[in-house]
């Protein structure tokens, strides 16, 4: 909102109260999380809002289209200079781990394949994204992602071996519904209002 000049709802910002609430309520029995991990996760959040506002925009930027090809080179762009950028700032925080994280990619299969499926799978995924911003509706989005996030966790929890507490699994449900609500709350109110 403030980049963009974009107004979100009061009822928008209540909406966060239980996206908030659920997930203090499904983390509250892991309180030995790592904060580095919580401060860099909410600033990659912050550049996802920025690199999808910015490729929604040059989306709908005029003649564009015919100059790039497509949505699907407009990614292709954007993941080339995201990689530029984060190849730079990998340099300079862990530059110094190189020399001890390319013998060890060479000696073990494993994590070399890992690596390239990870990448290739991200970058298709966010693709994929990218192209349905262009063709369907912000709601459509949401859905698919509300969709994906509880598929995600509870794969993941599944996989892993997690406990699914009750709490926890009320807790995700209720933030995933908060996050299902922010995204269809202002045409629910324009409807009612209608």
């Amino acid at each position: 909102t403030m980049f963009y000049g974009a107004q979100v709802s009061a009822a928008k910002w209540l909406c966060l109260i239980p996206v908030i609430g659920g997930v203090v309520l499904a983390s509250l029995g892991e309180l030995d999380f790592a904060w580095a991990a919580l401060i860099t996760a909410a600033v990659a959040n912050v550049f996802a809002a920025f690199k999808g506002n910015e490729n929604k925009r040059l989306m709908e930027t005029d003649g564009l289209k015919e100059r790039m090809g497509g949505v699907g080179n407009q990614f292709a762009i954007t993941m080339i200079n995201s990689f530029i950028f984060c190849a730079v700032l990998m340099l300079i925080t862990e530059g110094h781990k190189l020399g001890a994280f390319l013998p060890l990619v060479r000696s073990n299969k494993a994590i070399l394949m890992n690596l390239l499926y990870s990448g290739l799978w991200f970058y298709v995924y966010n693709e994929l994204a990218t192209m349905t911003i262009k063709k369907t509706s912000a709601v459509t989005q949401s859905v698919a992602n509300t969709a994906k996030r509880v598929i995600v966790i509870v794969g993941v929890a599944i996989i892993l071996g997690e406990s699914l507490d009750p709490i926890k699994l009320i807790g995700c449900g209720i933030g995933i519904g908060g996050v299902f609500l922010y995204s269809v709350i202002d045409d629910l109110l324009k409807k009612a209002r209608s």
